[in-house]
């Protein structure tokens, strides 16, 4: 009960929580993901229908699970042990799920050449009792379980050509243990420097610090970390935002704990050789103190003042009287929307994904989703100084969040849930994926005549999720429109990871935005994966530049027009490519063995979408801390050639070793051909984020979005929403106005139900924590 305690009095981030999950014992991470549909009371039920084909892409059944599970325990040379039994360094299974099926058989089953792809699950397992940790991939199969099953290292996926990574810290409760055991050792220095404690007692004191960590080198299994002091916030959970200003550097070189060696303090901006001599200096008359930073009305995100006129009224809502006009297969988790069709499905590590994405019959996108999230950051102390995150190592796809009917998405929403296995048990977060249509605040397409105006309601599907990272919510929009354009969506909203801010600090790294706080310059850098099949596999890249030129033209009486043109270049080799200035050149990818009705070939093109300027990528060059294993983040986007042994641009594990990763994606670009090939757009959303008073307490998400867009270019006839557009033709005749309207109106009034508007929420779960999971990225979590 001690150490359960002491756990919810630290705030854990960076390597410190990545590295937790690893071993815990007690804190096994949700690896097992399925989706099941629920809707809101007072809604329509959606109209049901049966996908054309199965989603071979769908995550292992709890059958499924338990069979393998058992499985793994009769290789006894792993040595495995129950979850449930596991402790400290015992070896034991942390995550079992789908092995995502080659595109290459993929293909052959869909194109109806051969049956589905024999299913193969990945384990992870965790290998404590080395003397060097280790967390160890294989995959496993035929599936189901029968005598031609078997387990092997899963390698073709990873080109480090290894199925591990080595883990530099011993389990989460030792670890969580030594933590406290030293704070309590310096009890007099936090009480007279921070005016607070470590309490094990009183974990809700509003005098408790927690810890956040950065680590500065890992070399020969040795790990260096720098912790910083921070003041807990029971009420807003706004600890990131409230940095006290004491570092401790942390030299840990075994698992014994023993071997552990607190060092270098920085204070005030004096770096001290031991906590010893930080005491020896508090003693002198002329030693400095900074101020502290703690929590009130100025942290909270909530206002319930009641005085404010503005809020007299509620805000207009979005309904739909009339139920869904999407269809889905609840089984096969299918979705059909206006000539659209894709297939959803869910990872612990990245979340959502979907695939086989077609548009009227025609393929567009074999596979959308999320690789990698990094926010990297930029200061001169020490925790700002080598912060980065891969939040992918914390499980985007096991923090998805339950979403809010009414708030996150429309109260008429169809809302999905995962089910995640949990060591031994089984999660299922309600309601984390929601599906709706909606109608945007400008129209489709409108036009005005002498005696007419035509105006289309510009309606869409989104299909969203958020997940939490600790002080980040995320949220990622897959919106579909009904020309053919589909855009990829990132927003962000939470507490920033504030630097402290001391007497005199100049505004290199941020902006001082209250008493002692300071906000940190960070670039965010999301990386998707878009495996582009524009009408098939065979595509090229091509780079259309809108370009000044001067020329003559016969029927010109000027010599030399000045004037523009279109010039065409083919991307002929793999290559990593930046946005250009003034947008002056589109990228098209198209099948050069399809044309439209007018001889031109059918593409799509890649634009920045309705974010906040273009996406960016990483500032940092040649990072200290990242070294190669984000290599993906250098460029706004790339184009590759399709391989099946490089299903993704990075790993989960890549964040343990930095230097020689799992997945270096810099080995992707070799100089390939790919004109006329199977490609992949590897594109980066994100922000270089530079927090202001404006961000406190939270970012604010129409500050914050990034997207982009593949949009229809030759691909059809014409504009093909005019067959799925709502709207009116009004004529005028003389003084009568007559309105001819295309597609189904409202002609008769309607009752909407009050769930329709405001829906109950007292059931509303949030982030329904495992009682062995705790809380996302918070005391007592893992990070799993």
């Amino acid at each position: 009960m001690a150490n359960a305690s002491i756990s919810r009095t630290l705030l854990i981030s960076g390597l410190l929580v990545l590295t937790f999950w690893t071993f815990s014992a007690f804190h096994p991470y949700l690896s097992h993901a399925k989706l099941v549909l629920f809707s809101t009371p007072g809604t329509f039920s959606e109209i049901s229908i049966h996908a054309p084909r199965k989603n071979v892409w769908a995550d292992l059944t709890q059958d499924e699970v338990k069979a393998v599970r058992e499985f793994m325990f009769t290789r006894t040379d792993l040595n495995l042990t129950r979850s449930r039994e596991s402790f400290r360094f015992d070896n034991n299974i942390r995550l079992i799920e789908v092995l995502r099926p080659n595109k290459s058989d993929v293909l052959a089953y869909l194109n109806g050449n051969s049956a589905p792809p024999i299913r193969w699950a990945r384990v992870v397992i965790n290998d404590g009792v080395k003397e060097y940790p280790q967390v160890t991939n294989y995959m496993v199969g035929p599936l189901p379980i029968d005598n031609s099953t078997r387990i092997e290292p899963l390698i073709y996926c990873f080109n480090s050509d290894r199925n591990f990574v080595y883990n530099p810290m011993p389990t989460y409760p030792v670890l969580v243990e030594w933590v406290a055991t030293f704070a309590l050792n310096i009890t007099d220095v936090l009480e007279e420097l921070l005016d607070g404690t470590v309490d094990p007692l009183d974990p809700t004191s509003p005098e408790n610090l927690g810890l956040a960590t950065s680590f500065t080198s890992l070399e020969d299994h040795k790990l260096m970390l720098w912790l910083q002091f921070y003041r807990d916030d029971p009420y807003s959970e706004a600890a990131t935002l409230l940095p006290q200003g004491l570092y401790v550097k942390v030299e840990i070189s075994t698992k014994d704990t023993n071997n552990w060696k607190p060092s270098t303090c920085y204070y005030n901006r004096v770096v001290y050789d031991s906590v010893n001599e930080l005491r020896k200096a508090m003693g002198k008359i002329h030693f400095e103190k900074t101020e502290i930073n703690r929590p009130g009305d100025w942290s909270n995100t909530e206002d319930f003042d009641d005085r404010i006129s503005s809020r007299e009224k509620p805000p207009p809502l979005m309904i739909q009287p009339q139920g869904s006009r999407f269809l889905v297969d609840k089984e096969q988790k299918y979705v059909s929307y206006m000539g659209y069709e894709f297939y959803v499905t869910t990872a612990a590590a990245t979340g959502m994904s979907l695939y086989d994405i077609r548009f009227h019959g025609d393929s567009v996108i074999y596979e959308v989703g999320l690789q990698e999230a990094m926010a990297h950051y930029a200061g001169d102390d020490p925790q700002q100084g080598a912060l980065e995150f891969l939040d992918t190592t914390f499980m985007m796809g096991a923090n998805l969040q339950e979403l809010v009917p009414g708030y996150d998405c429309p109260a008429y929403a169809t809302f999905l849930s995962a089910t995640f296995s949990v060591g031994d048990s089984t999660v299922t977060k309600k309601n984390t994926i929601c599906i709706f249509e909606y109608t945007g605040d400008h129209v489709l397409q409108r036009h005005s005549g002498m005696e007419h105006v035509t105006v289309s309601r510009n309606s869409y599907l989104i299909v969203r999720s958020v997940s939490t990272m600790e002080n980040y919510d995320y949220t990622i929009d897959y919106i579909f429109y009904l020309d053919g354009t589909i855009e990829v969506k990132v927003r962000a909203s939470g507490y920033i990871f504030a630097a402290f801010w001391a007497n005199g600090q100049e505004d290199e790294y941020g902006y001082r935005i209250h008493d002692a706080i300071a906000s940190s310059m960070h670039d965010h850098v999301l990386n998707f994966k878009a495996d582009l099949d524009i009408v098939g596999t065979s595509n090229t890249l091509k780079r259309v530049g809108i370009e000044p030129t001067t020329k003559h033209y016969p029927w010109d009486d000027v010599k030399q027009r000045n004037t523009m043109h279109l010039v065409e270049r083919l991307v002929e080799t793999e290559a990593g490519i930046d946005w250009p200035k003034n947008a002056a050149e589109m990228l098209i990818v198209t099948n050069d063995n399809k044309t439209n009705a007018w001889g031109e070939t059918r593409g799509y093109r890649i634009a920045p979408g309705t974010g906040i300027g273009n996406p960016s990528h990483l500032t940092i060059l040649n990072s200290t801390t990242l070294g190669i294993s984000a290599e993906w983040a250098n460029r706004d986007l790339w184009v590759l050639k399709r391989k099946d042994t490089e299903p993704m641009s990075a790993s989960a594990l890549n964040y343990f070793d930095p230097k020689d990763p799992l997945v270096d994606f810099s080995k992707f670009i070799d100089g390939e051909d790919i004109v006329n090939e199977d490609l992949v757009i590897y594109f980066n959303l994100g922000s270089h984020h530079i927090p202001h008073s404006g961000d406190i307490p939270n970012t604010l998400m129409h500050t914050s979005a990034s997207s982009i867009m593949f949009t229809p270019f030759n691909f059809n006839d014409r504009d093909p929403s005019r067959r799925s557009a709502q709207g009116v033709r009004v004529d005028r005749k003389g003084k009568a106005a007559i309105p001819r309207y295309f597609g189904a109106t409202y002609n008769k009034g309607i009752q909407v139900p009050r769930d329709d508007l405001e829906p109950d929420l007292t059931q509303h779960h949030g982030s329904q924590a495992n009682p062995a999971f705790g809380k996302t990225w918070h005391p007592g979590n893992p990070g799993f």
